[in-house]
């Protein structure tokens, strides 16, 4: 089953519950997913579906930290509550212990010791850890801490 398919019935599911959060979130979900099919006039894969859904996220998470730090806490909360429907559809998040593994291997696969070429290590980790929801700035961080 697709994607588009899954988030079909996930929102038959929430109709008959009558969870209209739930609803309102998936539909936005489905929205976005069509949106890019449209401007992309083609049939999407899978890698296009999951980087609609990272980009999902990272508005989600935006928001909500703008929401707190304009003191809207039900908004925050609203917009999390999205974030965590949306991560459901997700790859699940390599642990610590595997994003340190595939920075070791990246590092020796390579032999880079300097940080002006954390780009080649960061592209190697990157593709070791492929299939999995992979956040950019954690792995760059612990490069960096690695390289340096």
């Amino acid at each position: 089953m697709g994607l588009a398919e899954r988030i079909q019935s996930e929102m038959t599911q929430a109709m008959k519950a009558r969870d209209e959060a739930r609803l309102s979130a998936l539909r936005m979900v489905l929205a976005a997913l069509k949106k890019q099919a449209v401007d992309a006039m083609k049939p999407m894969d899978e890698a296009a579906e999951m980087q609609v859904l990272k980009s999902l996220v990272k508005q989600r998470a935006e928001a909500a930290e703008m929401y707190r730090k304009g003191g809207r806490p039900e908004l925050a909360e609203k917009e999390e509550a999205e974030l965590r429907l949306i991560e459901s559809f997700l790859p699940a998040a390599p642990s610590a212990e595997e994003m340190e593994a595939a920075i070791s291997a990246a590092i020796a696969e390579t032999g880079v010791t300097s940080l002006k070429q954390m780009g080649v290590v960061m592209k190697a980790a990157q593709a070791k850890l492929a299939g999995k929801r992979v956040d950019g700035k954690t792995l760059s961080d612990l490069v960096r801490a690695r390289l340096s």
